[in-house]
Order: structure tokens, then sequence, then C-alpha cells
């Protein structure tokens, strides 16, 4: 078989959309799997929609990366949005044509560079994972690259400023999808520190600030990435080799903090895209690790202890899957400020996701860092809830003691706390102090248990023992694990 070119399209006589030719008008630091099954599929569907007529040049943002096979296949690649939609289990195939090359500036780092001086390019979009958005002040401006992307993005820019500072409308709109709180604001913080400490002028400093718009996203979608298991027969049904094939889930929902004038420039509505450009990105994000994220960490560890292992079969179980929509709809819902038909939708579309039949998604996996996981995604829907009721919601409480007989284990080793569950051993993993913790607490009766973990101020960032019942009910809940088993507490609390 040929391998995946416009030319083997042709010769196919394939028949979806392409876009062969057009000017680059975004830059994308970042070629993995997220950015390509995200942004990169938006902006195929913008071009297609709307006449956006834009190509995206990427640019790995490490040393190994995927340029070579990106540019082997002429920017092309196979994307599979697969999953549950409105009760349908839904397979999307498209070829992605919308990029036309990778860049790696370990090897030309000028070629990124000069990107800066095409007058057609608007956007930067960028994911260098959550450690990306970092402020290193041992980066010079002589370096080539700099380490960080933020340094990098600072020469980038720079050379921007060079070519056109002195005309209107040509600064970037730089869309930041790094996980972290404030990204793009965080980005925008260490350029301007990146330009002060180079002596690049206040002239750029200025410009900075006034023709750029550094806007701070929320980005959702799952990315299952390369099928390898999957692949030689995907590559058999489309007749081509694709080395770079995406998978993620049908579900997507991007979040830009911005002006109304953007949705003139980026006609996402008008496209009928799941892009949401709004002044305040905050109460989506607040939505999503609340509910999304929040529903996760309340069920898994307790699932788990019942027996089970993939969040999919979690679904098909009445109990916990009623335990986790009494969690959301009771005791989530109520504590958030959005309106509550919003919320409502986008919790169905949580059920329909935990649901897709393409992601064996563990249960063990999800388990991973779970103590501040439950402080970040739980903890202030426990305590919204009994802010506004004056009563504690009873699944997020069982949720805390489920977190701690999971965290029971009985030796520690260099993978991790070991557990046993029905006989069988499982790793937990947490930081080290936590593991240290729970270690050094693993004889400790239920109540005593209950007790040091709920005073634990390192992990709560206060005693959640001076929360009204909490600890008195966490400790009756971890006595009723230990005697009846996760299962039955999660029943009792659908009674409750």
């Amino acid at each position: 078989m040929k391998k995946l070119s416009y030319q083997t399209l042709r010769e196919q006589n394939y028949d979806g959309y392409l876009l062969p030719e057009a000017p680059e008008r975004v830059l994308q630091f970042g070629e993995g799997n997220f950015l390509r099954a995200f942004v990169d599929y938006f902006i195929d569907i913008l071009n297609e929609k709307t006449g956006f007529q834009s190509k995206v040049v990427l640019c790995q943002p490490i040393a190994p990366g995927l340029a070579d096979l990106i540019n082997e296949q002429e920017g092309l690649y196979t994307l599979y949005l697969r999953g549950f939609q409105n009760g349908q289990k839904v397979n999307q195939k498209r070829v992605i044509s919308c990029v036309s090359r990778c860049l790696n500036p370990y090897k030309d780092y000028e070629e990124v560079l000069a990107c800066a001086e095409n007058p057609d390019l608007r956007y930067i979009a960028c994911n260098t994972t959550e450690a990306g958005i970092v402020y290193d002040p041992s980066c010079q401006f002589t370096d080539s690259p700099a380490s960080s992307y933020p340094a990098k993005l600072t020469q980038f820019l720079y050379r921007r400023f060079q070519k056109f500072g002195t005309e209107t409308g040509k600064g970037f709109v730089v869309l930041a999808c790094e996980l972290i709180d404030n990204n793009g604001k965080e980005l925008e913080k260490c350029v301007l520190n990146y330009a002060a400490q180079w002596n690049l002028g206040e002239d750029f400093s200025n410009w900075i600030r006034r023709e750029n718009l550094f806007c701070s996203t929320l980005v959702d979608r799952i990315v299952t990435g390369y099928p390898r298991a999957e692949a030689d027969e995907i590559n058999k049904e489309n007749g081509y080799i694709d080395q770079l094939i995406d998978t993620g889930e049908i579900f997507g929902f991007w979040v830009i903090e911005g002006p109304q004038s953007l949705k003139k420039e980026l006609p996402f509505e008008e496209a009928g895209l799941p892009v949401l450009i709004t002044d305040d990105h905050k109460p989506y994000k607040q939505r999503k690790v609340r509910i999304l994220n929040g529903a996760h960490t309340s069920f898994v560890l307790g699932a788990y202890l019942a027996g089970q292992d993939i969040v999919r079969d979690c679904m098909e179980d009445e109990v916990i899957q009623k335990f986790m929509n009494k969690t959301i709809y009771e005791e989530i819902i109520p504590t958030l400020t959005l309106p509550k038909e919003e919320l409502e939708e986008f919790a169905a579309s949580v059920t329909e996701r935990f649901r897709n039949p393409f992601i064996d998604h563990a249960l063990l996996s999800i388990s991973l860092n779970s103590t501040s996981k439950w402080k970040a995604r739980v903890m202030p829907s426990l305590k919204g809830y009994l802010k506004e009721t004056g009563k504690l919601p009873s699944c997020i409480t069982a949720s805390f003691a489920f977190y701690i007989a999971f965290f029971r284990g009985e030796k520690l080793t260099e993978d991790g706390l070991v557990g046993m569950r029905n006989g069988t051993e499982y790793m937990i993993k947490d930081d080290q102090a936590v593991l240290d913790f729970f270690f050094a607490h693993r004889n400790d009766s239920a109540k005593d248990l209950a007790h040091t973990v709920c005073t634990n101020e390192q992990f709560w960032g206060e005693d959640l023992s001076k929360l009204d019942g909490f600890e008195a009910e966490v400790c009756r809940y971890l006595e009723e694990i230990e005697e009846k088993g996760a299962y039955e507490v999660m029943r009792e609390c659908l009674a409750s």
C-alpha cells in the first residue's frame, strides 16, 4: 500500500473535504495527538464550512517529535472521533487537511522564526503540557532555540515586532490550551518577564500588550491517540498507510476567553462547532472540574473496591451509575453558578462519555494522585453543599471514605503502596508523602484513621474535622465499607 498523500487520495477518488493549498494563518506549538484531534479538527471544519482558508504550520516543542512523519504525509492524517452521541454509537472518520507542514526547531530554528515574517499569520495555538508554561530565567535571547516554550514564543514575537512593529493589526491571537489555571494570562506574564530580562525595550513590551491577545481557554476532549492494536486493520480498510492515525471521543468543547469581536475572526458558531467565546471562562472550567472530573474522583475508588475495573462497565451497573448521578445532580450541580439547564445538559453528556465503547478507561489509571484530585475536584462541592443546605452530602461524604479505604495499603514498594482487593494486590500511586502517611497508619482503627486523615491540613489545606459532623460520618461509612463492602455503602447512599 502507498503512504497517505494527496496523490494517493486522488488515485482513490476520495470524495471527502480536502484543502491542498491555503495561506499559513495559524502557528501551532505542539504536534501531538491532542492538538491534532482538537484544534486542528476545529480549523479543518472552519475551512470546510466557512471558507476560513487557513493552513496550520506546526512546530514540535521538544527535540523528539513527529515532524518527519507529518511532512512525509504532507500534513495529512486520518482522525476517528468515536463514542455515544444522543444515545447512538458513533464512529466518524475524517482526513484532516489543514496542516501544511511541521517544523523542528532543534534542526532549523531559523525556519521557525521566519514564520514571524509571514504577513498572513494571525493565530498561535499551543499545548506544551502543564509544565510548558513556565518562566525559566536560565533561558537567553541568543539561545537557538530557547529551552522553554514561553522563551521561544518571546523570540518569535520579537522577530514579528522587528518586521511589523509599526503596523497595527499584525500582532497575534494566542490560544493557550495547557491544563493550568488562566493559561493565556500566565503565558503572557512569562513572555513579558523574558522581554524585561532580555532588555528588549519598552516599545516591544508595549507592543506585546497592545497588539497581541493572550486568550485563556478551557479544552475538553479525551484523545486516545494512535490506535496501535487497530492500525493495521484501519490502514487495510482505508487502502493507504497512515502512521499518524489519531482517535478521540466524539464529545468536544472549547471555551475561549476573549472579546466578542473574536466571533467574527473565528466563526466557530457559524460552522456549528462546540466552541464558546466568552468574557469569562472560569464558570465553564468549574463545571468541567466539578462535574466531569469530580464525578470520576468521587465514584471510581469505591467502584474499584466493589470489583469494577473499567469506567464503561461501571455505567452498566445500576447501583454505581445511580450513585454517580445522585452525586452529580443532587450534590454537585446545586453548588454551581451556571444555569441549571446547562449544567444538567453537560451532566447528561458525561454519562454518555463514560459509556464510550471505544475507550477502556481503567479505574486504577484514574486513581493516580487521588489526594490532590479530591481536594481540587470534590472538596469545593462538599463545602458548597454544606454552605447551601447546612447538611452533609451523603455521596460525597461516602466518596471520602472510599478514598481512605482504597489507600489502606499493606506494604510500601518503589512502585507505590500495595493494597488488597478480594485477595488480589493493586498498586496505589500518589505523592510519596501521601504514601508514607497511609503506610504509617495502616494498622489504625477506622475511627483513628478517619480522624488522622480528616485533620491532615497538609493534604487539604484545612482541618476537615471542623466541618460539622463530617468526621463522624466518614468514620461510620469507613466502618461499613470494612464490614459490608463499598457496593453496599453506595446502595445505602441511594436510599438516604
